[in-house]
């Protein structure tokens, strides 16, 4: 290869072993996310995923009710001041 030989090599390696890691770290970490949801679930804790949605009422669109428009220059005016 040349001059640069240990360099580049090294830098594979270097590379390979930090993605390693970061792969071998995820997979530990998924495991032990793993075992914390079925402790949490023995226990009878339930996933809020997992929970049925409440029917809607007849004629509810499932939003929260919107609040009237605020005019920005009537919001601005004290009590005491009249609208022109």
């Amino acid at each position: 290869m040349g001059d640069y030989t240990f360099f580049i090599l090294g830098s594979y390696a270097i590379t390979a072993l930090v993605v390693g890691g970061l792969i071998l770290r995820a997979v530990l970490d998924h495991r032990a996310q793993l075992r914390a949801l079925a402790d949490l679930e023995s226990r009878g804790t339930r996933r809020r995923s997992s929970r049925q949605a409440a029917p809607l009422e007849p004629g509810a669109t499932g939003q929260a009710p919107r609040s009237a428009p605020v005019d920005p220059v009537a919001a601005g005016r004290t009590a005491g001041q009249a609208a022109r």
